[in-house]
């Protein structure tokens, strides 16, 4: 991953919404949620606001869309999210051991 990928990625997660979004999606797992039901999750409303963040979302390469009869469904795209994670802690502690290392997908109780 370049810097460029990397600065994209972050920016898009850079909004409480986007980061919310970005955060359910990756608790549902490889199947992802229909629009209606991630907005739902999110006590939020499917309007055009909810599409122009699953839009940045997408364009930074961190989600991905697949159309299901007429329903739209979105998940987290985990190889790049994985490379963004490798990207931010490439070369950490110049390369010296830094502690227990954490399952980047372990469950934390502040969710």
């Amino acid at each position: 991953m370049d810097i460029e990928l990397a600065t994209n990625a972050l920016k898009a997660l850079a909004h409480e919404t986007r980061l919310r979004i970005f955060r359910r999606l990756v608790q549902a797992g490889p199947e992802g949620l229909c629009v209606a039901d991630l907005a739902g999750h999110l006590n939020a409303e499917a309007n055009g606001s909810f599409s122009f963040h699953l839009k940045e979302l997408s364009n930074a390469g961190l989600i991905r869309s697949r159309q299901a009869s007429r329903f739209i469904y979105y998940s987290a795209n985990y190889p790049a999210m994985n490379e963004l994670l490798g990207y931010l802690t490439d070369h950490c502690c110049a390369g010296e051991p830094c502690g227990e290392q954490e399952h980047v997908c372990a469950t934390t109780e502040n969710t």
